[in-house]
């Protein structure tokens, strides 16, 4: 699987847990009313679900996907902004 694919992946398991943090938050927000606790549960799990997202990182000069100069994007680069390579080919990955 190439590593756009792989990184892709990735963005879309994010957008679940966003939505799954919002639902967290909704959820204990009807039942027991306004919570610190249920933001922070909802920050604990974004931060885990994303840290895989630094792994992404082009083959050959080790920059990541979801970079854009220094802002983060939610969908990663179909091609190295840095040195041209494709990252939809199934022969550049990094595993």
């Amino acid at each position: 699987m190439s590593l756009y694919a792989r990184a892709a992946r990735h963005a879309w398991r994010m957008l679940g847990a966003v939505a799954l943090g919002v639902l967290l938050i909704v959820t204990v927000d009807r039942l027991y009313g306004h919570s610190t606790l249920a933001f922070a549960a909802a920050i604990l799990l974004l931060l885990i679900v994303n840290a895989p997202m630094l792994r992404f990182n082009c083959p050959r000069c080790a920059k990541n996907a979801f970079f854009r100069g220094m802002f983060v994007v939610p969908w990663p680069n179909r091609i190295c902004t840095r040195c041209g390579l494709d990252l939809s080919d199934t022969a550049s990955h990094n595993r």
